[in-house]
């Protein structure tokens, strides 16, 4: 079937489901069974989104799954209600972000309200991705990612919770927020120098902190770096601090070309990925006579 039948059936069925409803509110209705015709239309409300879904009309879709879960709301039916919130949510995205985040905030409170925190986190994430991705409003993705933070902490889900602290820290560090962005990158990698599992991990996000701290003073750098190696010893012998001591080296020296070198050779190994490639050429500015590239 071509997508204006599939259309044309979704239509039928909204129909069919505001006809349930406004007979579910006679006063016969209300009588004989008010609940079951309310059951019913919500029941035609999903199949008419999941025919718009097919015709790829995102907003009929986002629109028919509100109604359904609004119905689900009048039942009592909480989790249903949020799980076609959830669907709106997804329909939407592809056709209306700020609606989109609308349908998930709303399901985000019906599961609190339930107490099932752990998928509120799930969801504030998908609202933070919007945010970054779509709507690139990078404070309310950080908004989002700290409240999906806590809400794992809460439910002792802390490897979650560190994963959502990271990207803040990423993106405070962006926005020259380095004082937070230094102690999340310190609290996760104190995490993970204790477990055996994420024991590696612990010298990037301390290479990370020590770059935040350069960016804010060399002096601050050069203490912090003595502190990570006290606490992780292996982190002395790691690539990331040995780069770090280089460009504190040249930077007290004012030698861009000892900065640049140090640089390149550590880029040979280990590609610079964005974030590294904005903090290193903030660093390098601090630097006398800088030219404008890094390498």
């Amino acid at each position: 079937m071509d997508n204006s039948g599939k259309e044309k059936e979704a239509l039928a069925l909204l129909a069919e489901a505001d006809k349930k409803i406004k007979s579910s509110q006679s006063f016969f209705g209300t009588l004989f069974g008010g609940s079951s015709k309310l059951e019913e239309a919500c029941e035609m409300y999903s199949r008419a989104a999941n025919m718009f879904k097919m015709a790829k009309n995102w907003s009929a879709a986002g629109n028919a799954f509100t109604q359904a879960a609004r119905l689900h709301l009048q039942l009592q039916s909480k989790h249903d209600a949020a799980t076609n919130f959830i669907d709106a949510g997804n329909a939407f995205k592809k056709a209306d972000p700020q609606e989109a985040i609308n349908c998930l905030n709303r399901a985000i409170e019906i599961y609190t309200d339930m107490g099932r925190f752990t998928i509120a986190a799930k969801h504030h994430i998908s609202i933070a991705e919007i945010y970054e991705t779509e709507l690139v409003d990078i404070d309310k993705a950080i908004a989002h990612y700290e409240q999906a933070a806590d809400y794992y902490k809460g439910e002792e889900s802390n490897s979650s919770a560190n994963k959502c602290l990271l990207k803040v820290a990423t993106y405070a560090a962006q926005l020259e927020q380095y004082q937070k962005a230094v102690e999340i990158f310190e609290q996760v990698a104190t995490h993970a120098m204790d477990s055996t599992l994420l024991k590696y991990s612990a010298k990037e996000y301390f290479f990370k902190a020590a770059l935040c701290h350069f960016c804010v003073d060399m002096l601050n750098a050069q203490l912090a770096i003595q502190r990570y190696e006290e606490m992780f010893p292996a982190f002395s012998d790691s690539r990331e601090c040995k780069l770090v001591k280089k460009l504190l080296e040249a930077h007290e020296e004012q030698n861009i070309d000892a900065y640049t070198d140090a640089v390149k050779e550590y880029d040979t190994i280990s590609r610079l990925d964005q974030w590294l490639t904005t903090m290193l050429l903030r660093i390098k500015k601090t630097v006398q006579g800088e030219p404008e590239n890094l390498c």
